[in-house]
């Protein structure tokens, strides 16, 4: 047994790819340049197999049992001398395929080389007594699992029942210099998988699935909305201000301008300006970027469908939603049953549609559910109960004193004091009646009853539910509903615990959505991290006159999720963020 210490993994790939470098000298050597662009296919690898499925022989009666020891020998020895005999193509057709070599096996005289090429695999058959000589040679001893080769030669059928091209003329076009991973194991090193994206497509088919699926769902929202005469627009991706969403933007710099700007959240109050120009129906595929954590749903860059429709409501788009995705389901899925982490859910129309009061009694537990949502220190004590951190809490009991004496009373010392549970309703209900009307006390609480929903329920809306009457606290750019104006024409869409879509009617009362903005302006004057800058151009276009008018966003990484079956987001986003390596 030898005693010498096994070769660590970086000197053993150093020494793979010096080989592969003098494997590459040895292809110029024989006149072969290594990295050629001078070929390519005439044909993809699964137009052969379309073209010759239905020539596959019948499977082969077994053979006799062997006989005297003599017997067998002598058909080894024929089965030797005969590796290129009895070959016989399907219809002598001389085909140039190419691809990436995923593998190379056997020795000698026959060489079997599983090909890949974006359509799908399939086997070359390389042997002595087929492939031109100087290839046989020449290239062959050079060929590495990797290397990107084409090939020309006429289909048949193996006797195992393998549709192959047989090998006439041989050529490495590119030289792989590092090897792939194993090929029964592929690459199993999540991390490395989204770093190298490159190996991960090229040894793994079912993640070329995923996303292919990804850009069929892109083209059907694309022929979906086309359909219905509503126009594809593109809207600035740098912002001068925060706005379209509550989120941390990400900021850059003109240098020409000298100003700062900020990286698109979102493209809402752009696409609502259209609307105000007559463009009537229109709908953005974007990038938006958000300066927030990663997880398993969230990525800071990723893409959104949103989209607006003149003389529509928010439950016209419920329904529009629902065709949409059913419609993408029977598509990319074959149907409208389709399985997410594990749980089976089915797409179909209708989907239930749940107030978010009721969310909270029926799925959160809170039996007064109804009191959550009025009055601004019960809920607050809710809040609590529900696990949201008592300085949250305090900042949204802040927010209508914005601006006033009482507003400072956020400070470390108070903090400490609104923690402790015995001193906490008191400085509550002291706060609740500085508050300028009752209705200022309603935005609170719905405010509060929106993270106790947060806390309670929303884990819980497993079958596609959509969610109604979002409280205004949290829905700065939606109408607000006729009957009760502490709530909104709003819908959020969920899936197995997770949003999907947010659509309302739009807010066309310049006065009133001066209002909403000032509103923000005060949450982050009290320390709220995620809010909207005041937009005064855009309560001007609302001046001009925008038309009755619904909208809703979609996020395409969680759709593909779910039509694709993929636990995370970086699954179906082709590079994710990642830390440095």
């Amino acid at each position: 047994m030898s005693s010498r210490p096994p070769e660590q993994p970086e000197k053993t790939l150093d020494r793979i790819m010096d080989e592969r470098r003098g494997k590459a000298k040895a292809l110029r050597d024989a006149g072969s340049h290594p990295y050629r662009n001078d070929l390519g296919p005439a044909i993809s690898l699964a137009e052969v197999r379309a073209r010759y499925q239905a020539t596959k022989p019948a499977p082969a009666e077994p053979p006799a049992a062997p006989g005297a020891k003599g017997e067998k020998a002598e058909k080894g020895e024929k089965a030797e001398k005969g590796a290129g005999e009895g070959i016989t193509p399907i219809d002598g057709e001389i085909h140039r395929v190419a691809g990436r070599a995923v593998g190379k096996r056997g020795f000698g005289k026959t060489v079997f080389v599983p090909l890949r090429d974006a359509t799908g695999d399939l086997q070359l058959y390389v042997n002595i007594e087929h492939l031109a000589a100087d290839d046989f040679a020449n290239i062959v001893p050079q060929l590495d699992a990797g290397d990107i080769v084409v090939a020309e030669g006429p289909a048949f059928w193996t006797k195992r029942g393998e549709l192959s091209i047989l090998a006439k003329r041989l050529w490495i076009v590119t030289k792989s210099l590092r090897p792939l991973p194993d090929k029964w194991h592929g690459m199993t090193d999540v991390e490395l998988r989204y770093r190298q994206r490159y190996v991960d497509l090229a040894v793994s088919p079912d993640v070329r699935d995923v996303f292919r699926k990804r850009s069929r769902i892109v083209s059907g929202i694309r022929r979906f909305f086309d359909a219905r005469q509503y126009i594809e627009v593109e809207t600035p991706m740098m912002h001068p201000i925060i706005s379209g969403a509550t989120a941390r933007p990400f900021t850059t710099h003109h240098n020409a301008l000298d100003i700062d700007l900020y990286l698109r959240i979102a493209p809402e109050l752009y696409l609502k300006r259209l609307v105000v120009g007559g463009f009537d129906r229109v709908y953005e595929i974007n990038r938006n970027f958000r300066n927030e954590g990663l997880s398993r749903t969230h990525n800071p860059e990723f893409t959104m469908l949103e989209f607006y429709q003149a003389y529509a409501t928010y439950t016209d788009l419920m329904d529009l939603t629902e065709e949409m995705v059913g419609e993408l389901a029977r598509d990319v899925a074959g149907g409208t049953k389709v399985t997410w982490d594990g749980t089976e859910l089915e797409l179909a129309a209708p989907w239930r549609r749940l107030s978010i009061r009721d969310a909270v009694r029926d799925l959160g537990g809170v039996a007064e559910a109804s009191r959550v949502f009025e009055d601004p220190a019960f809920a607050a004590e809710a809040a609590i109960a529900a696990g949201v951190p008592a300085v949250d809490v305090l900042r949204i009991l802040l927010e209508p004193l914005s601006g006033t004496a009482e507003a400072g009373q956020g400070s470390d010392e108070r903090k400490a004091q609104f923690k402790n549970s015995t001193e906490r309703p008191g400085l509550a209900r002291a706060l609740i009646e500085r508050y300028p009307n009752q209705e200022a006390g309603r935005i609170a609480a719905g405010h509060l009853g929106y993270l106790v929903f947060e806390a309670t329920a929303e884990a819980k809306l497993v079958q596609p539910t959509f969610l109604t009457e979002f409280p205004v606290a949290v829905s700065p750019l939606a109408r607000k509903n006729d009957r009760d104006g502490a709530f909104c024409d709003r819908f959020e869409l969920f899936i197995n615990g997770k949003e999907v879509a947010n659509g309302f009617s739009e807010l066309n009362d310049p006065d009133d959505q001066r209002a909403r903005f000032m509103a923000q302006v005060r949450a982050k004057a009290v320390g709220a991290a995620e809010t909207m800058d005041f937009d005064e151009d855009y309560c001007r276009a609302l001046e001009v006159g925008l038309p009755p008018t619904a909208g809703e966003g979609v996020g395409i990484d969680r759709l593909a999720m779910l039509l694709t079956g993929q636990s995370s987001i970086r699954d179906v986003i082709l590079f994710p963020l990642m830390r440095p390596e």
